[in-house]
């Protein structure tokens, strides 16, 4: 077990009351492991049916599951295919509550390394759009190739200061969450490395930063749009009052009620905040002498009333005929439908950019839309991006291989792969799967395929 500071342990005692040696129990707990299903790619029960590992339901998700830690999901090619992110357990639980639409225009403003941001997606189902946001550059990296492994085309992806958003995004989002950075007291089990920080800033620092993301935050949703507030940490001051603080802000502002999927779950704690407010018993406390997992708390807010007004999209077909002909003769070859959105060239490389209505003016954009490719030499080269996005049935030219065949772990090292034995299609550009889900491009000449799966991203 940790050495955890005698401050932190006097915090805790005040918190929970007799629940306390429960808490400090669970130290001596194995930690637990869990994975969520990408339900844009497949349904957690055609999952279930092909999955290789033993899993149990997270039971507060509708998609994560518990696996053991003797396994290896990391390893396995369904993992390179996108099919399922590898998240604990209680994490899960803020994008779940979010109740993200159709047709939504959402924004994750803390959202590296992407493990909320891909459920998002998920729920998005390819329509409306994600503004996913991390002020840190090399952790939105992560982010970005979190996203395009799942295969998600409706993005945008920034590096910024969440104060730096406000004025380009005026009552713009229609959901919001803020997973909020923190002291990180839920994860002292998981991470001991975390109670060095701690130690170093205590919950004051993060208190400031809270109230600043918040702040601007609110004033990017819209009018009945809804946000979750989310930490893995203990601490009132960083929670329930932190709720407070944007009813402060934004009286019409309302905590509501979280549907039950847990009976482990507890309430929030108004008699522990600065001021007493009976709504604050709505918000749900993660505790891991409780669950299966680690500390988290969330809560589920609303800004007044929602105007009545259909924001529905028709789906306007992008125009093609002004590509360069290279280009227009690959996607030839694809029968994604391409909506609500245009297509960009900028630097050789090509762009599916969704309409947004927004200008990113002054802002680091990493990520604008999907990465089609990119034109090279009177040809076109397309990008593990956009076969990440594609579904075997919408690429004309493809070979499929079982997860056990050993050239699929070849095929992602990087080798040359021979499936002239199984291959019946064209020479030229073709879609390389596993089980019917796609793992990038290759080149084939009579069934021998030249890999351009990309370098970066190959099984080590």
């Amino acid at each position: 077990m940790a050495t955890l500071p005698a401050e932190f342990l006097d915090s805790m005692k005040d918190l929970l009351g007799e629940e306390y040696d429960a808490y400090l129990t669970s130290f001596g707990a194995e930690r637990v492991y869990g994975l969520r299903v990408n339900t844009l790619k497949i349904s957690v029960e055609d999952f279930l049916k092909i999955c290789p590992f033993d899993v149990q339901p997270v039971p507060w998700t509708h998609n994560g599951f518990y696996y053991k830690g003797s396994e290896k999901p990391a390893k396995h090619p369904y993992y390179y295919a996108g099919l399922y992110y590898l998240q604990e357990p209680s994490a899960m639980t803020p994008a779940e509550i979010l109740p993200v639409e159709e047709g939504d225009l959402v924004l994750d403003t803390c959202a590296a390394p992407g493990g909320k941001s891909t459920e998002l997606a998920a729920k998005l189902n390819a329509t409306g759009v994600l503004f996913s946001n991390d002020i840190s550059n090399s952790r939105a990296q992560a982010l970005l190739k979190n996203l395009e492994l799942f295969g998600v085309k409706n993005t945008v992806i920034l590096s910024e200061d969440p104060q730096k958003l406000e004025p380009h995004f005026n009552e713009y989002f229609d959901k919001i969450l803020i997973d909020a950075p923190c002291s990180g007291e839920g994860m002292f089990r998981k991470e001991p490395a975390v109670i060095k920080s701690w130690i170093e800033h205590g919950n004051g620092f993060y208190v400031n930063l809270q109230k600043q993301i918040t702040k601007k935050a609110l004033s990017m949703l819209k009018p009945g749009g809804m946000m979750v507030y989310s930490t893995c940490t203990f601490a009132p001051c960083e929670d329930e009052d932190m709720i407070l603080y944007m009813k402060e802000l934004c009286p019409e502002l309302r905590v509501l009620d979280i549907p039950e999927r847990c009976g482990a779950f507890s309430h929030g704690m108004p008699e522990k905040a600065v001021r007493y407010d009976e709504d604050l018993k709505k918000c749900i406390r993660i505790f891991p002498h409780k669950v299966d997992g680690e500390g988290h708390f969330v809560a589920l807010l609303q800004k007044g009333d929602a105007p009545d007004e259909n924001t529905a999209r028709k789906g306007k077909k992008a125009d093609i005929s002004k590509l360069p002909e290279e280009l227009r003769d690959f996607l030839g070859l694809v029968s994604m439908p391409f909506e609500n959105g245009t297509f960009e060239v900028r630097n050789e490389k090509v762009y599916f950019v969704p309409d947004t209505g927004a200008s990113f003016t002054g802002l680091r954009v990493m990520r604008s839309g999907l990465l089609i490719g990119e034109l090279k030499k009177k040809r076109f080269e397309p990008s593990q991006a956009f076969a990440m996005a594609l579904k075997e049935r919408e690429f004309a030219n493809t070979v499929s291989l079982p997860a056990s065949d050993p050239r699929v772990l070849k095929y992602l090292k990087g080798e040359t792969v021979d499936v002239s034995d199984v291959f019946e299609g064209n020479d030229g550009w073709v879609l390389f799967c596993t089980d019917h889900f796609p793992l990038g491009f290759a080149k084939s000449t009579r069934g021998v395929l030249k890999n351009k799966y990309l370098a970066g991203w190959r099984y080590q």
